[in-house]
Formats: structure tokens, C-alpha cells, sequence
């Protein structure tokens, strides 16, 4: 039900993490997959990886804000792997936690190009690929921050952000539902990557202890999350913020 032999994937922000843990996972479930990140070494030794795992994997280093760069990895997946199935687009940054009146122009940009233009430049190239495969899988990682009643204090571009893929995820999959291809978003809590640096020990248990299960997860966790949205067993679920997130946004204690 979760397997992905015969796909091919795009998994962005592969470098680390989330996106790592993803690569793995679903080529370890049959899917070649074209990976990219902006650390050129990093996704090297991923590749190895995957091969030494009996894998098939190809690596495209660069920027997801460059349409260019988007272009390439679809053109990457058809060339060397004969089409597109499905897209992780994974990449994202927190920015500066700052008051909205202390955040510089530069800085709001950066977070939005980040989480949300590059979103739309991604899928911008990757649609016209599904559509020539009949159908597909896109997903979105988004976040529990602003979304519902999450919100945290010093976020504001970062939830303005996120809560923007979830939009983008519901009118994209109005729109290509006809044509076979599933848009979902993925929503995380806390997660053990890099993006998530805690200075003590007791940081990282008062972050713990915002989830309902009272730990953040591993990446591999949220990995078999979009392992799921990518997979025919999703084959009924588009438009959805598929919360992956410990019970952060429901617990109050």
C-alpha cells in the first residue's frame, strides 16, 4: 500500500532532516529520486547512500527560489528516470525571530521567497510533469504555526508563510483534481533537525512539553508522514493539512 516502486520523486531540502529521512524512506519503497539542496557534498554522500541501500538516486544542487533551478530538477527526473510522480517540496527557514515592527524588508522577503515562492516555482514546473505521467502527488511542508489557533510568539513571517502553503495546497487541488494530481500539505511540530537548536536542556524539555506526547519527533517520523501523502494509499485524500505534529496544536498544557 505504501510502496512507490515505478515512481520517481523530487524531494527539496534534501540535505538534512526531514528531507534526508524522506529520500531514504521512499527509495528504500522502490521511487528513483532526484534530490536537491543547496550543499553539493551533503547530497552527494545521500546519493551513495541510497546507493549503497540498493537505491536509485540522482543529486541537483542549487537554490529553490531560481526558476531555473526548479526547471532543471524536473527536466533531471525526466531524462534520467522518465517522468515525475511525486514532489516533496521541503525546504524552509524560520528567519529572524523578531517583533513584525523590529523585522527588516530583507528579512520578511527571505522567509517568504524560502517557504512560499519557491512552493509556487516548484510547482509551477512539476505540474506540466505529472500531467504528462496522468496524475500525481505534490506536497508541501507547512507547519502548525499559524494554523488554527497555533500561533508563537516572534513568528510572524514564518506563520504568514506556512499558513500561505496551506492556501496554495486547497486551491491547487481544486484546480488539478480533475486531472489526477493530489496536493496536500504537510504539517510538522517540532522536530529533532537543524532547524530546531535548543541552548539547554531545559529548552529543549519546555519545547518538549508543548506536545501532547511530551517529545518532538524524529525526522524519520515525519518522513513516514509523506510517505503516505506520496503513496496510493493517500490515493482519496487532496487539499488536506495533514497535521504530523505530537498534538502541539491541541495541547494547552
Amino acid at each position: 500500500m505504501f510502496s512507490l516502486n515505478d515512481k520517481v520523486a523530487i524531494v527539496t531540502g534534501a540535505s538534512s532532516g526531514i528531507g534526508r529521512a524522506a529520500a531514504k524512506l521512499f527509495a528504500a519503497q522502490g521511487a528513483k529520486v532526484v534530490v536537491t539542496a543547496r550543499r553539493q557534498a551533503e547530497l552527494d554522500a545521500l546519493v551513495d547512500e541510497i546507493a549503497s541501500e540498493g537505491g536509485e538516486a540522482a543529486a541537483l544542487a542549487g537554490d529553490v527560489r531560481d526558476a531555473k533551478h526548479n526547471e532543471a530538477l524536473v527536466d533531471l527526473a525526466e531524462n534520467r528516470f522518465g517522468g515525475l510522480d511525486v514532489a516533496f517540496n521541503n525546504v524552509g527557514t524560520v528567519g529572524r525571530m523578531a517583533p513584525i515592527e523590529d523585522l527588516e524588508r530583507a528579512e520578511w522577503d527571505e522567509v517568504m521567497e524560502t517557504n512560499l515562492a519557491s512552493a509556487f516555482l516548484a510547482a509551477k514546473h512539476q505540474v506540466p510533469a505529472m500531467r504528462r505521467r496522468g496524475g500525481g502527488s505534490l506536497i508541501f511542508t507547512s507547519s502548525f504555526v499559524g494554523y488554527q489557533t497555533a500561533g508563537m510568539p516572534g513568528m510572524a513571517a514564518y506563520a504568514a508563510a506556512k499558513a500561505g502553503l496551506v492556501g496554495l495546497t486547497k486551491a491547487m487541488a481544486a484546480d488539478l483534481g480533475t486531472q489526477g494530481i493530489r496536493v496536500n500539505a504537510l504539517l510538522p511540530g517540532g522536530t529533532d533537525t537543524g532547524m530546531a537548536t535548543f541552548e539547554t536542556d531545559e529548552q529543549r524539555a519546555f519545547v518538549e512539553g508543548l506536545h501532547a506526547l511530551k517529545r518532538i519527533a524524529r525526522p524519520e517520523e515525519i518522513a513516514q508522514a509523506a510517505l503516505y501523502l506520496a503513496s496510493d494509499a493517500s490515493s482519496f485524500t487532496t487539499g488536506t493539512a495533514l497535521l504530523a505534529d505530537g498534538g502541539v496544536s491541541i495541547n494547552k498544557i
